[in-house]
């Protein structure tokens, strides 16, 4: 009786066990109410856990009830939840910038709160609002240090990137690694990439001579374990048309200021009579027009326990505002992205990418470009003449040999570029014993390109673009490079107290291609339908091919130190050594350490509870980096020269002597220095990271060394040789806050602001005459630019001026300008005596502006308020100035309004001068052509809604999203040019505007779908 009475009441208690532990489904959504997979659901205190699938769906059994269930992802913050019901929803807070974020920092990963060097990170959500065309775009006004500035806004345009400034007088652009291995990001789908990691500092230290110039981390997407497959589809169409126009004169304006000129020049008017003309033509108005761009991208993602896997295409089709599709773009690309588990010890990780476009391109930022000619020839002239034909800019002295209508120059411009590139890499992950994990991988990168050019037979009126005889010019290239990775990674934790990371390896690069160009003459039918090298017959008594060949190489070993004490106390010593076939046997190798340190001091005991400040991080970091931006096999000397032999009375075409050796030459140094802070203060809802910083380049490789003419060296493919001989030192400092917070369920907002300010001087150039000189102003002028000691990188170098001559008195009163050119006269610029002696000449140019900015910032606000977002970005810069050089000064060439202001007597201005056809100094080189390009940029604005989840997922979608945006909305600034914000990229001569081809205001609607 007993038994059974014991039996009956363990029954009984079994049972009320069992009715209390229960089953439990669920569904995670993010803020704004999409569903999130991969989500790591797990029951506390208790080993039983799982996660979400790709409807953010998961389910338990068995959980006792009045349990805890937490809610972990990457990216949001850690969510405890008591289980009371059978069915829960759970809304996760987004914490983007949590500190426990795996940042990557080259062959390797360390946790954000970690990190002892300046890193900044882009991260996907960022680069989907942004939206950029190029990849670069997301970095402008987004990361503290960087700044992009676009050589053209034609499309498929390069980008120019510089990190904390100009350091050099060659190669100034970081070096990018894309899933561990040296690529191109500029030719990435954007919609790939997961994350942007920049090194800014003594970080970079690790990848020795390729980091001196900062490196660029890319990495992209992968898929996700235990997930379905997710179906993702991005579409934007829209239009372009040009940010900018500058006020020319009209026919009238024109022909009014013409007789002006003339009559001053003491010549008879062109225009007697100027009634009728009217405005005449807009040529801006005609070569610039509505342009369409369309982007598609699609993503196939997913993974299970043991396989990850993410295949992509994208479509980028963009005419140009100038030319349209005589100055097109058309971008393929297709990406896949596997990952394996082979064994419980070895991880397969593989990314292949195959990326195909094809470009055309107009004559630009130059003299003669169409840009040039639109803003050159005359409103007075028509597009055509009455039987049709283009009309011919006449050949006169007065408008000179080289402006052309541009419309026939469009038309008449027949060119092709296509581009194939394959790239990648593939990589095993084998963990040896506990703690221990051996690295290796191959990455890749082979690419061919064609291009063609075409120059029809035509005459333009007697101009230099006249052509006499048809000729077409083909191009191949190949280019390969492939790098093998091998490293091995120790992580050991002793006594709970001492984390110990360390990281030693080898890299071998190799780097080899070839190059064919070829001319033939005499096109059949004078068309682009038939030119081709097979089909010309003409012959030519000149060369008509060349071709190159190149094979470089590099060997390398690292190693890395990283050890914290309680997560407190954290210090990280790196070394590279790398050994290049760019140098002689004297300095082929080069080694590079690094350290670097950091204090977190929030976690000492005598911060006691955290309350305004939540996280307090001070780090520094030094370290020399290398740079080995040159010419192949500089320290030898080669037969990559031209020459022409007599044999037999014949001239024969033949090679000689290339540029002078020198066996001397090695790496150009970096000497690093940074000190910063890290903090976070009002519940973790503000950042802020400050950074003073030091960068001094030392033993820069400067070219055109002055040597005696009986070198040969100004015979073709000959030159000076490259020496050591120069050192630059940028400081500054960082400063960026973010402001997150969440309002409500319903209504959350992020501003970010960041500002860089820097100070460029050059310490040093032992060239031989003190300065280097590059860059172009005008027809014939001596080099505007200049890098110099004591002055900033490619400073503007001319004269000062200090306004007008109102009389003669004032003329004769002042030194003679006669060694400019002519004498002055009332109405011209009146010249600075800066040397005191009493005459003005050469000797009289000074530093007349710096194209370096003092300062640029980023300010950017996101908004979310319930299915609606919006986000602007902007990005500024103070104190850059620029040269205005796309103006021809030829007495009848056209001009920017501002010159109806002109000095025309007594009083009447201090500004502008006079016009006349006379001789005048008025056109030389001096600070009336240069102009402060300071601009605010109003890069993007974005406006999206998105479905209610609860809607788009009945009919199979998880996510839903239209969005209309401007990209370039609005550029404030006084320069008078088209781009303050543009470049031609080069160190020396950068800031010369020689008419360059704008940046486009694009307007786009878009959708993004998740299946």
């Amino acid at each position: 009786m007993k038994s059974k009475l014991l039996l009956i009441v363990l029954s009984l208690c079994t049972s009320f066990a069992f009715a209390q532990s229960i089953d439990v489904t669920g569904t995670v959504v993010d803020g704004s109410g999409l569903s999130l997979p991969g989500v790591n659901v797990k029951v506390k205190s208790s080993s039983q856990s799982t996660t979400t699938d790709f409807d953010g769906s998961f389910k338990l059994t068995g959980v006792p009830k009045g349990s805890a269930v937490i809610f972990s992802y990457i990216g949001y913050k850690t969510q405890e939840v008591a289980v009371s019901g059978t069915k829960i929803t759970v809304k996760l807070i987004e914490d983007a910038k949590s500190l426990d974020e795996v940042v990557v920092i080259g062959y390797g990963t360390q946790k954000k709160r970690e990190v002892t060097g300046s890193v900044s990170v882009v991260d996907s959500k960022t680069i989907d609002l942004i939206r950029p065309t190029r990849i670069e775009q997301a970095l402008q006004g987004t990361v503290t240090g960087v700044n992009v500035t676009t050589q053209s806004g034609a499309p498929g345009a390069p980008l120019d990137i510089r990190i904390r400034g100009i350091a050099t007088n060659g190669q100034n652009a970081p070096t990018a690694i894309i899933d561990g291995y040296v690529g191109d990001f500029g030719l990435l789908n954007p919609n790939d990439i997961e994350s942007i990691t920049v090194l800014k500092d003594a970080q970079a230290a690790i990848y020795g001579t390729i980091g001196a110039n900062g490196i660029i981390l890319i990495t992209t997407k992968t898929g996700k374990k235990n997930t379905q497959t997710k179906v993702s589809f991005n579409s934007s169409v829209g239009f372009q048309e040009t940010s900018r126009k500058l006020p020319t004169l009209n026919a009238t304006e024109y022909a009014l200021l013409l007789n002006e000129s003339y009559a001053n020049g003491g010549k008879p008017l062109p225009y007697p009579n100027v009634s009728g003309l009217g405005k005449g033509t807009d040529w801006q108005d005609e070569v610039f027009q509505m342009a369409p761009i369309v982007n598609n991208d699609l993503s196939i993602s997913g993974g299970s326990d043991k396989i990850t896997y993410s295949i992509s295409g994208s479509h980028l089709d963009q005419e140009g505002i100038v030319g349209g599709d005589k100055s097109g773009f058309l971008k393929n690309t297709a990406r896949l992205a596997l990952g394996a588990d082979l064994s419980s010890k070895i991880k397969l990780k593989s990314n292949v990418i195959y990326t195909y476009f094809t470009r055309k391109t107009l004559n630009e930022n130059g003299l003669g470009s169409v840009l040039f000619n639109a803003l050159n020839v005359p409103a007075t002239l028509t597009p055509k003449d009455a039987n049709g034909n283009f009309t011919l800019v006449p050949n006169t002295t007065g408008l000179g040999n080289e402006i052309i209508n541009p419309l026939a120059q469009i038309a008449n411009t027949y060119n092709d570029y296509n581009y194939k590139k394959l790239n990648g890499n593939f990589g095993l992950d084998y963990k040896i014993f506990k703690g221990f994990t051996l690295t290796g991988s191959i990455g890749f990168n082979t690419s061919n390109s064609e291009s063609k050019t075409f120059a029809p037979l035509i005459s333009y009126g007697g101009k230099v673009f006249d052509v006499q005889r048809s000729s077409v010019t083909q191009g191949a290239v190949n280019d390969n490079d492939y790098s093998f990775d091998l490293f091995g990674t120790y992580v050991t934790k002793i006594a709970d107290a001492h984390n110990i990371t360390g990281t030693i390896g080898t890299t071998i690069f190799k780097t080899w291609g070839n190059g064919l160009s070829a001319t033939g003459f005499d096109v059949p039918n004078n068309s682009w339908e038939f030119a081709d090298i097979s089909l010309t017959k003409g012959v030519s008594a000149t060369l008509t091919n060349s071709s190159y060949v190149y094979d470089q190489r590099r060997l390398s070993y690292f190693a890395r130190l990283q050890y914290d004490y309680k997560e407190k106390y954290l210090v990280s010593g790196m070394i590279r050594r790398d050994a290049s076939t760019k140098f002689g046997p004297g300095n082929k190798v080069g080694y590079f350490p690094s350290v670097t340190g950091g204090w977190i001091v929030s976690k000492e005991d005598f911060f006691g509870t955290p309350k305004f400040i939540n996280f307090l991080k001070l780090r520094g970091s030094y370290g020399t980096l290398g740079n080995d931006q040159i010419g192949d096999y500089r320290y030898l000397g080669t037969l990559s020269g031209e020459a022409t032999y007599v044999f037999d009375g014949t001239l024969v075409n033949g090679v000689a002597t290339g540029a002078v050796p020198n066996p001397d030459v090695k790496w150009e140094e970096a000497r690093k220095l940074d000190v910063g802070l890290d903090m976070r203060i009002l519940n973790d809802k503000v950042s802020i990271v400050a950074d003073y910083f030091s960068d001094t380049r030392k033993d820069l490789l400067i070219g055109n060394i002055p040597v005696s003419g009986i070198n040969g060296t100004g015979a073709p493919g000959s030159g000076s040789p490259t020496i050591n001989a120069g050192s630059v030192k940028n400081s500054g400092f960082e400063f960026a806050i973010d402001y997150k917070e969440n309002f409500s369920d319903s209504f959350s907002m992020n501003v970010a602001y960041n500002v860089t300010f820097i100070k460029n001087k050059v310490l040093e150039v032992n060239n031989g005459t003190g300065f280097l000189e590059a860059g172009g102003f005008g027809v014939g002028q001596p080099a505007p630019a200049r890098m110099e000691i004591g002055k900033p990188m490619g400073y503007f170098y001319g004269y000062k001026t200090d306004g007008i001559f109102q009389n003669q008195a004032e003329v004769d009163a002042h030194p003679s300008q006669l060694a400019l050119g002519a004498n002055a006269a009332p109405g011209d610029l009146r010249f600075v005596d800066v040397n005191g002696d009493g005459v003005i000449d050469t000797k009289d140019k000074t530093n007349i502006g710096d194209p370096i900015p003092a300062a640029t910032m980023g300010f950017n606000l996101q908004l979310n308020y319930k299915n609606v977002d919006f986000a602007v970005y902007t990005f500024a810069s103070v104190g850059n100035d620029m040269v205005r050089n796309y103006e021809r000064t030829l007495s009848d060439a056209n001009r920017i309004d501002y010159v109806l202001d002109r000095w025309t007597g007594e009083g009447s201005t201090n500004s502008t001068p006079r016009v006349t056809t006379g001789a005048t100094s008025n056109n030389v080189f001096s600070n009336y052509f240069v102009e402060d390009a300071s601009y605010l940029r109003i890069q993007n604005v974005q406006l999206g809604y998105s479905l209610n989840p609860s809607v788009a997922q009945k009919v199979g979608i998880t996510k839903l999203r239209l969005y209309a945006g401007v990209n370039n909305l609005y550029t404030f600034t006084k320069y008078q040019g088209y781009d303050p914000g543009a470049s031609n990229g080069a160190p020396i001569g950068g800031g010369i505007d020689y008419g360059f081809y704008p940046t486009p205001r694009t307007y786009l609607m878009g959708l993004n779908i998740n299946f």
